[in-house]
């Protein structure tokens, strides 16, 4: 399953490719310390809760995280996607966190 030719496309789709992709890897970031529910990261990241469920909508349909649970009380993680293609992630994304800092 890890570095599918299309993963690389996708990665950088969902998080440099298209609107809302900060956000996105401020959500996921945030759920590689630990796992949150949709209330959790709204707090944390300081972003509008329905925000949240728009981006968590994203990368849960590109497999990008799992969840775990139902409704309010589901848990949001880092796919095994996502984390067998982990090192394509950081590649993409360390520019958007260097120009953040």
């Amino acid at each position: 399953m890890a570095n599918l030719p299309y993963a690389k496309n996708l990665i950088f789709y969902v998080f440099a490719g298209s609107r809302g992709g900060d956000n996105r890897i401020r959500i996921v970031d945030s759920l590689q310390n630990s796992p949150k529910n949709t209330n959790q990261l709204a707090t944390e990241l300081g972003l509008n809760y329905r925000a949240i469920q728009h981006h968590i909508e994203v990368l849960e349909k590109n497999n990008l995280i799992s969840k775990v649970g139902d409704k309010y009380g589901a848990n949001y993680f880092p796919s095994v996607f996502l984390e067998s293609n982990i090192e394509t992630y950081n590649e993409i994304t360390k520019k958007s966190r260097k120009d953040k800092a």
